[in-house]
């Protein structure tokens, strides 16, 4: 479904954007359209109409283009005409105010004027040769060069109501609405089923890969129970075993028989590597917490550490089973944190209590070794991939975990679940 609105905004966004592309081709036409129509009212009306002495200030030559003025240039959308003279005179305008008024004209007017073409901007009304016209809306003003009959070049100005040059651009961007709307929406018709297609097909793949994931964890179960098995059947049999025969030899000795001390040496080295054997089993295929219990799945993991002469000291209180999501991440953190004790704190004694209480179980370890300096994330993205897998197994159940030193040495690894 993501696929289908990603590709619906998509498409909103293109219509919009065609939208505002089609007014803006509409106005830049229209603006087009009123150069053209300023070139056809300069070459065809103002220089073959204009009389002489125009230029001059003459009543009848004024009156005469007044009438031009009335009777081919003003109209619906034309609301003004001026002819300047270079000096920034006004020579002509249908308002005769304006008429033998003098403002400069700008540079853009002045390189039309000396050298020819046409330019077309919006009006400042602000500008004094403007004050008649303000209150009528926006106004579009075009100028082009004209030459009056005496020779005397002039320069034809043309202003245009700019609420004709947007119905002229609404008219004009008008007929390519119905084919850029038709468009959009034949390209997302077409999206649509490809993108159903393509979410259809990235969700089976997703549940074929949760289904190879699992089958892969369940093979991994097996072979690790299957191992477990054949060395608690085999290996830690026979040592045990061993363990037996020894311990009877050295009795068998006469009292303060050296040979008796070596034996006895050898049964305790034996039944130390039997209890590591048996710890190696607890990591390999952990007990069933269910049937077990969590309490007795944590005492296995502390053999380990025990194993190698670090004290250990439990402290579990719980009113009732842990649900078994919990009780797995509960037990995985342990292992992770007690195979780091016994790998790199170097510590003498390790404490482990779990406690629940307010809905929520918390795990810490306690060692009194060497600590750290770097902190978690560090840690993490150093490239320690117990700790980044703790970390996925916590937040899998809304868990929390930190890691930090504590005084005056040592580690303490902090795990909190909710219950609910």
């Amino acid at each position: 479904m993501w696929f289908i609105a990603i590709g619906l905004l998509a498409s909103s966004v293109v219509l919009a954007v065609a939208l505002v592309a089609c007014r803006q081709v509409g106005i830049k036409e229209a603006i087009t359209s009123a150069r053209d129509k300023t070139t056809i009212l300069a070459n065809a009306v103002v220089a073959p109409g204009m009389p002489r002495g125009l230029v001059t200030g003459d009543p009848a030559a004024i009156a005469q283009m007044q009438a031009l003025a009335d009777d081919q240039l003003l109209g619906p959308d034309v609301a003004r005409v001026k002819i300047w003279a270079e000096d920034g005179t006004i020579v002509f305008s249908d308002d005769a105010r304006l008429i033998g008024t003098r403002y400069p004209l700008g540079s853009e007017e002045l390189e039309v004027l000396r050298e020819g073409g046409i330019e077309a901007e919006v009006s400042d009304l602000s500008r004094p040769e403007n004050r008649f016209e303000k209150g009528g809306g926006d106004l579009l003003e075009v100028y082009t060069p004209v030459t009056s009959p005496e020779g005397k070049p002039l320069l034809f100005e043309a202003y245009y109501r700019y609420d004709a040059v947007n119905a002229a651009a609404a008219e004009l961007s008008n007929q390519f609405v119905p084919i850029v709307v038709g468009g959009v929406l034949l390209l997302a018709l077409l999206q649509l089923p490809l993108a159903w297609r393509l979410s259809t097909r990235i969700q089976r793949d997703q549940v074929a890969k949760q289904r190879l994931l699992e089958a892969a964890v369940e093979a991994s179960n097996i072979e690790r129970k299957r191992i477990a098995a054949d060395l608690h059947d085999g290996v830690v049999q026979d040592l045990t075993g061993v363990t037996f025969t020894l311990s009877a030899m050295a009795s068998s000795f006469e009292p303060g028989d050296a040979r008796a001390q070596s034996v006895d040496t050898a049964a305790a080295h034996t039944r130390n590597a039997v209890t590591a054997l048996r710890s190696l089993l607890v990591e390999i295929y952990p007990p069933n917490l269910r049937d077990a219990g969590i309490e007795s799945a944590l005492g296995g993991l502390l053999a380990a550490p025990a194993a190698r002469g670090i004290a250990t000291t439990v402290d579990i209180s719980l009113s009732e089973p842990l649900p078994d999501a919990v009780e797995t991440v509960i037990f995985r953190c342990a292992q992770e944190g007690l195979r780091n004790v016994v790998r790199h704190a170097h510590a003498s004694s390790v404490k482990l209590s779990l406690i629940a209480e307010n809905e929520c179980v918390t795990l810490q370890i306690i060692d009194d070794g060497v600590g750290f300096d770097s902190s978690v994330e560090t840690a993490v993205s150093g490239g320690h991939f117990g700790l980044a897998v703790l970390g996925d197994a916590v937040a899998q159940v809304n868990g929390t975990w930190s890691i930090s030193s504590v005084e005056p040495a040592g580690t303490k690894l902090c795990v909190e679940v909710p219950l609910t």
